[in-house]
């Protein structure tokens, strides 16, 4: 579904990611992870087309990504960005109906799809027309999940798109979030910074580490075969409140 070859991006004398090559599995589920800086939401936005790598090659759907295909290119993808996005100046049904009526879908289709859209994510009956400002934080998540999918695109491409949830709001959207990959069987895109959401979601992990590509595979790939220290220091580091609660005296 999507295969980078050779990139790499710099910023003048900064490099951003070293050249490298990944390939993503259709209707799979592939997350990006590492510490803060390590490339990984840069690489997302370069499989969007919102950033143009310094060298290499994209390919989606076994097309290059060109400055002439960039849009149609586009349109086969869904975006979720860190707190959704949203235009507070338009209502939730407003946000998540927008290019759809850019298109000059029917009505109909309009309404039809995004009644569909709701009861998939869970928002509740009135929320479609809240404005932003009205909706909780996960709410507003579950909006921008209903806008990336008006479309039907193939791919599905979500940046961090959880971490600014409170921990329970948090954890009942990454239950829904799977149930819903799970059901529409898109090639899914995820990034994160936390393990045990890694770990929940994905099917293959890509830990980057200043702008590389350090190990790719399963969960217990990098539990169990740690390519490098790094590797074990990085699933080790973070503490979870059990482990924490059986040392305790």
């Amino acid at each position: 579904m999507i295969e980078l070859l050779g990139v790499s991006k710099a910023y003048d004398s900064l490099v951003a990611l070293h050249p490298l090559d990944l390939h993503i599995e259709t209707g799979k589920t592939t997350v990006l992870i590492g510490p803060s800086g390590c490339g990984k939401s840069t690489l997302l936005r370069i499989i969007t087309g919102l950033v143009t790598p310094t060298s290499g090659r994209v390919f989606i759907q076994d097309q290059p990504l060109t400055a002439q295909n960039l849009i149609e290119r586009r349109r086969s993808m869904g975006y979720v960005i860190q707190e959704g996005g949203l235009f507070a100046h338009l209502t939730a049904r407003g946000n998540v109906t927008l290019m759809a009526r850019y298109l000059r879908w029917p009505r109909e289709r309009i309404a039809g799809r995004a009644q569909e859209l709701a009861e998939l994510v869970r928002l509740p009956a009135d929320g479609l027309d809240r404005y932003p400002t009205e909706l909780s934080g996960g709410q507003r998540q579950r909006v921008s999940l209903m806008r990336a999918l008006m479309l039907d695109p193939a791919i599905l491409l979500l940046d961090e798109p959880l971490a600014a949830l409170d921990p329970l709001v948090r954890f009942d959207l990454q239950t829904d979030l799977k149930q819903i990959f799970e059901k529409l069987g898109k090639t899914v895109v995820l990034v994160t910074h936390d393990i045990a959401e890694a770990a929940f979601f994905g099917g293959v992990i890509v830990l980057m580490r200043d702008g590389r590509i350090v190990q790719q595979g399963t969960p217990r790939d990098l539990v169990e075969r740690p390519a490098e220290e790094f590797v074990a220091r990085f699933v080790n580091a973070q503490r979870r409140l059990p482990d924490l609660i059986g040392r305790a005296p």
